[in-house]
């Protein structure tokens, strides 16, 4: 079997330019010539993994089948490739010197001076190559979190130089995602910016193959003639990157670029044939031509940052194309979400979404709006504390149980709907210690989610402590609430559903963690096509 190619993405001027969405798109555009390919992200941050981190520091904290909390930008992997990712791809300065020391206290160094070089170096460049190793892909693309110059993300960089060295030039390729500035004074884009980040990749004994140039207007020819002169790089390598309407639009322009070609070429693995990228076309078709328009309340704690909630968004899109209707997502922060005022924000919303999140902030807002559109037979989604709330919300106005809550609002209730799970209660440290990753769920017949999903049972992914106390089952189904989904080992509810409503579904499980744009969640399709029924109903 051929050794797999290796191409790394990094990053210049300044962060936040879409390392992530360029890699994505990349990796689509060589997966549509038919080379297996997949992505990895390599943080320079010290965490372990995003999983302590407040969303609002990093955005959302997307989880894989196999139970990694890992950067946001391992979401945008998935729903361009429609290819699971794992605990490989994503890979940070923290886990890198975890297991350096783990090494040197069993005494795998024979007493040497554990170094950055070579010791974190040779970490990092096993990890780099750990995916391709596995015979499964032609090439493993490779982003390299933060901006080339900061202290951070030096051993990536000298790792990266290293294998370059190790592997051979033809079997690695550099990509260099920088910043070109529109000057409104001097009425011109400028290259100096670009031209002082390839000096500083330069000096750290890189040469950028490539350039991809973030900028707000078209670059000319001159520009391009100037920017390969100057950074060393061929003339055809200068790859500019426009601002886009959607992020699903950057393959498209990608391909138009040139970017996937020049790539192979430099590989030394020409294809002649152009990449089949029909359905991806039909996508953004369905997408930028809806048929009508719906909007969703999004309710929420940490609505400020859009990335917070990146996944649910995303599958809304996929389902909207879906669906051909374009759904606008209204942010509403739980904690501004009054009894009073609920019906002023909430009865003109088309469909309402309760988030995920932790802690005690917001949840009194959370169970104000989900009774209004309960009440009001208003289309209702909720995911994971979305879920917990809407039981809670049923304990105290149905079943009158007035006090009824989670332990982790109030450890003292007299009605814990909402326990700690038994395999939880032991543990004290935070980080990976959650219900982590892909469990079974076994639906239940004639339900709105054997309906939605056409099958009797499922595998979601999971990402909580607290679940639904099994000694209140009894006392809901008495009163209308379905338990649809159980986990046939632990017979912990997974689901729940009011069938006498319009739409009304609530799930433990994360659902917008699985949400393609090559197969949209079955839930969010369901949805989005009940809240869209809702709509023309009120018309």
């Amino acid at each position: 079997m051929p050794e797999p190619k290796y191409v790394f993405v990094t990053g210049g001027v300044t962060s936040s330019l879409g390392k992530g969405i360029i890699s994505a798109s990349l990796a689509k555009l060589l997966q549509a010539r038919g080379l297996n390919t997949t992505i990895q992200k390599f943080d320079p941050y010290i965490n372990v993994d995003p999983g302590t981190l407040n969303p609002y520091e990093h955005g959302e904290c997307y989880v894989t089948d196999d139970g990694a909390e890992t950067d946001l930008d391992l979401g945008h992997y998935e729903r361009f490739l429609n290819v699971k990712t794992s605990q490989a791809n994503n890979v940070t300065t923290g886990r890198i010197y975890q297991s350096v020391i783990e090494k040197e206290r069993r005494g795998d160094f024979l007493g040497k001076t554990v170094q950055v070089i070579p010791h974190i170096t040779n970490e990092i460049k096993e990890r780099m190559q750990l995916l391709g190793k596995t015979g499964k892909y032609d090439v493993v693309i490779t982003e390299i979190g933060g901006t080339v110059g900061d202290i951070e993300s030096l051993p990536y960089i000298e790792a990266v130089r290293q294998l370059r060295w190790d592997l051979g030039k033809n079997n690695c390729v550099v990509i260099h995602l920088t910043l070109i500035p529109y000057l409104s004074a001097a009425g011109e884009l400028k290259t100096k910016p670009t031209q002082h980040s390839v000096k500083t990749l330069m000096e750290s004994g890189i040469n950028a193959d490539v350039l991809v140039c973030r900028t707000e207007y078209e670059l000319s020819e001159d520009l391009r003639n100037k920017l390969a002169l100057f950074c060393n790089v061929e003339r055809e390598a200068v790859i500019q990157s426009l601002d886009a309407d959607t992020i699903y639009d950057v393959p498209l322009m990608m391909f138009e670029e040139g970017l996937d070609k020049v790539v192979l070429e430099r590989l030394g693995m020409e294809r002649n044939e152009k990449p089949d990228l029909t359905h991806w076309k039909g996508f953004l078709q369905r997408h930028k031509n809806p048929k009508s328009k719906v909007t969703i309340g999004l309710i929420g704690k940490y609505v400020e940052l859009q990335d917070s909630y990146k996944s649910i968004l995303e599958a809304f899109v996929h389902a909207g194309a879906a669906n051909e209707v374009h759904v606008e997502v209204m942010p509403l922060h739980s904690e501004h979400i009054e009894e009073g005022n609920a019906v002023d924000q909430i009865s003109n919303l088309d469909g309402v979404l309760v988030a995920p999140g932790f802690g005690e902030r917001g949840i009194e807002g959370k169970i104000n709006a989900i009774r209004y559109v309960r009440e009001n037979n208003i289309p209702f989604f909720g995911i994971c504390l979305g879920m917990q709330m809407a039981v809670i919300e049923f304990a105290r106005n149905v079943l009158k149980l007035k006090k009824a809550n989670s332990v982790e609002m109030d450890e003292n209730t007299p009605h814990p709907v909402i326990s700690l799970m038994e395999a939880q209660k032991d543990i004290v440290q935070k980080g990976g210690t959650m219900r982590l990753g892909a469990w079974l769920c076994d639906i239940k017949p004639d339900t709105v989610l054997q309906t939605t999903y056409n099958t009797l049972q499922i595998e979601e992914r999971h990402r909580h402590r607290y679940e639904f106390n099994d000694s209140y089952l009894k006392q809901f189904e008495n009163h209308g609430m379905v338990a649809s989904g159980i986990n046939p080992e632990t017979g912990l509810v997974e689901a729940i559903e009011l069938p006498h409503n319009n739409w009304f579904v609530g799930v433990q499980y994360h659902p917008e963690y699985s949400s393609t744009v090559a197969n949209p969640h079955p839930l969010f399709v369901a949805f989005v096509q009940a809240v869209n029924a809702y709509a023309q109903s009120k018309k």
